[in-house]
């Protein structure tokens, strides 16, 4: 049987999950698989603003061009890196059980987000944590800071900032655990869409693929995902929005929670929903519809996204 090979980016972490997948191909299916590293538009541009750089899909376009065309038979994303218009020709074969879905906040001082001091310097890229940072916290000043997770910290190590906010699952991946200062609760923090879930790709047509990879889907995860994926579709929000949203199953219910900011903090919407697992997708859009009467297109609008239309 030939070696599957898997399409990821070159960073530790995107090397680790694809990594991770692979041995999973050996030990479960008995499926030699192969590593073969892409360079995406993000990493090409490592320095500047994702809006700048493309926004949507900037760390997945490229691997799913070599998919297309046949160069590698899988493709391993982290699932917050992925559109909610999945590429024709294309499937998500398994997404596979997700991990703990939170940020965290790790701080050269040692101390938590409600101890640093007013004027501290906190650097994230992401819209969506500045938005929620400034909102429990206006004293603080959050710059931009791009990079993948060992380059943040080494950053952060420097001295660049005092404190940076990154994904939980991130850094239990890499085994640098034992750097976070403070696992952020989602009352303060709401997750990116479908942070801490790996999105396994193939081609539709690949029957044999997709055979073998669907025992890897995690069905609570993938109802999960599915919710928070349709909940952004409906605000026809990219990566870059102030956008926190978590589902999940609890005793055979999934409850999804929903919060849109502006940029600055100020102002905010929260809601939530309640139903079963398998409506995930159109309890995800209901909410989006509550959150937009509620005010967050105007939100949306003002952090410069276009929300509304069909």
């Amino acid at each position: 049987m030939k070696a599957l090979r898997i399409g990821t980016r070159g960073s530790k972490l995107a090397l680790w999950q694809a990594e991770h997948i692979r041995a999973r191909l050996l030990h479960e299916a008995g499926t030699e698989s192969q590593i073969v590293v892409i360079k995406t538009s993000g990493d090409q541009f490592a320095s500047a603003a994702i809006p700048d750089v493309g926004g949507k899909g900037i760390f997945i376009k490229e691997i799913e061009d070599a998919l297309l065309e046949g160069r590698v038979d899988v493709a391993v994303h982290s699932m917050k890196d992925v559109p909610t218009a999945t590429s024709r020709g294309l499937c998500f074969a398994a997404i596979s059980k997700r991990e703990d879905p939170r940020d965290c906040l790790v701080s050269r001082s040692g101390k938590p987000l409600a101890e640093l001091p007013a004027a501290s310097l906190v650097g994230t890229s992401s819209l969506r944590r500045q938005s929620q940072l400034l909102h429990l916290r206006r004293d603080l000043e959050v710059v931009n800071l791009r990079g993948n997770v060992d380059t943040r910290i080494r950053k952060l190590d420097a001295g660049e900032v005092d404190a940076i906010v990154v994904a939980k699952a991130g850094l239990d991946r890499l085994g640098l655990s034992g750097r976070i200062t403070q696992v952020l609760p989602p009352n303060i923090m709401l997750s990116a869409v479908g942070q801490g879930a790996l999105a396994i790709e193939a081609r539709e047509a690949d029957a044999r693929t997709l055979e073998i990879l669907a025992t890897f889907d995690d069905a609570d995860s993938r109802a999960a995902v599915t919710a928070e994926r349709a909940l952004l579709a409906e605000l026809e929000g990219g990566c870059q929005v102030p956008l926190g949203a978590w589902a999940r199953i609890e005793e055979g219910k999934m409850r999804l929670d929903a919060r849109v900011l502006s940029a600055d903090g100020a102002e905010c919407v929260h809601r939530h929903a309640d139903g079963s697992p398998q409506e995930g997708e159109r309890l995800g859009r209901a909410l989006a519809r509550e959150l937009l009467d509620a005010g967050a297109d105007r939100l949306l609008r003002l952090a410069g996204r276009s929300v509304g239309g069909g």
